[in-house]
């Protein structure tokens, strides 16, 4: 009996105690339960208009003369000094003399020619006025005008044969055409400036001997200037020859305008692209310098029923998020250009969308969202 007695104490305790704790805790509050309700994500979003984009493509050249110009002697002598410096850096202005040739020698001989043909023509004259007194006038007049410190006018033409024959047979018409030539070689004796530039080299100077073929130095237009830039080759429809262009140099709040001179036809097989140059319409008060490294900007082709999107709103290119009817809707588009910061999307979106322009991060389609620009305005 006593044995029974101790086996049954213990369950005993065991089921009272698990009474009495049942009752404590019936008299313990029903916690409330957890609202499971999410909360709206707020974020920066726009309303999309869509309309004619101009594509912008941005590439970097420098700036150089289209028209350089290397000086050779064509005849030889000592170099003489001309209106300024022949040196490198040394700025000109057209028409300036840079340098000459000691041209005494062909001018004697020249001299010497247009001598002969006055020989001759004072030997025609007589005849001329006996066989021919109608122009005789005329080839007095002419004979006047030789002068040895000028050139030398056009030789009077005539129809008269018997006028031709005579002319042929006193040498006038090789005569004239000696002097002729030799006014040209004495021409060459003298390097005037064809245009506003500046010298960039010099091979010989003042005192030099030079003789044919002889390179005196180098030259640059600084009234032609462009830049050459690289095109990537995907790139290369979007640009045409006159494509308005932005030029910035590195000096800030200079800005050049400038259009598409001209594009090449030559993939580089290395950097897969194309040679194109830009000329400088218009820099203002600003003497532009070859050599300047400058931010090209080029307004391409127009895009139409096309928005620009900052790159971040963006996701692998393929896709871009909305808030429609309070929460996060993944709408695919298509990018039809790609410059750098920005896309231009012209598919997938539609007028009045509210486009997220924000980078987001954990988000899904289908979770609530609010707009930043509804929720301030209420506020």
């Amino acid at each position: 009996m006593k044995r029974k007695a101790l086996i049954l104490s213990p369950l005993v305790l065991l089921v009272g105690g698990f009474i009495i704790m049942k009752i404590l805790f019936s008299f313990k509050a029903e916690k409330p339960k957890r609202n499971s309700q999410i909360t709206p994500r707020i974020v920066a979003t726009s309303v999309v208009s869509l309309g004619e984009v101009p594509a912008k493509l941005t590439t970097y050249g420098t700036l150089a003369s289209s028209q350089p110009v290397t000086l050779i002697s064509e005849v030889s002598g000592t170099l003489q000094a001309g209106d300024i410096a022949f040196q490198p850096a040394q700025s000109f202005k057209r028409g300036d003399l840079l340098l000459k040739v000691d041209n005494r020698q062909i001018n004697l001989e020249l001299n010497s020619t247009k001598s002969d043909l006055l020989t001759a023509l004072s030997s025609l004259m007589p005849e001329i006025k006996v066989s021919s007194p109608k122009i005789f006038q005329v080839w007095q007049q002419y004979f006047d005008s030789i002068n040895f410190d000028e050139p030398i006018g056009e030789l009077p033409t005539t129809q008269d044969q018997r006028l031709k024959a005579l002319l042929a047979r006193y040498n006038i018409f090789k005569l004239y055409f000696a002097v002729q030539n030799l006014e040209i070689r004495a021409s060459k004796h003298f390097f005037y400036a064809p245009f506003n530039g500046s010298i960039i080299s010099t091979q010989l100077r003042d005192g030099s001997t030079a003789a044919p073929g002889s390179r005196l130095g180098e030259l640059i237009n600084l009234e032609k200037l462009e830049v050459e830039i690289q095109v990537p080759a995907k790139d290369i429809g979007w640009i045409h020859e006159g494509s308005p262009v932005i030029l910035e140099p590195e000096e800030n709040g200079i800005q050049w305008i400038g259009h598409i001179e001209r594009i090449g036809n030559i993939i580089d097989e290395r950097s897969q692209s194309v040679l194109a140059y830009i000329k400088l319409d218009d820099t203002g008060d600003v003497n532009p310098l070859a050599g300047v490294f400058v931010k090209a900007d080029i307004e391409a082709r127009m895009i139409p029923d096309a928005i620009k999107v900052s790159r971040r709103a963006v996701y692998e290119e393929s896709y871009v998020f909305l808030i429609n009817g309070g929460v996060f809707e993944k709408r695919p588009v298509g990018v039809a250009f790609d410059e750098g910061d920005y896309y231009i999307i012209n598919r997938g979106l539609t007028a009045s969308d509210t486009l997220v322009t924000e980078l987001l991060q954990g988000v899904s389609a289908g979770m609530p969202a609010r707009s930043r620009n509804a929720f301030e305005s209420k506020e």
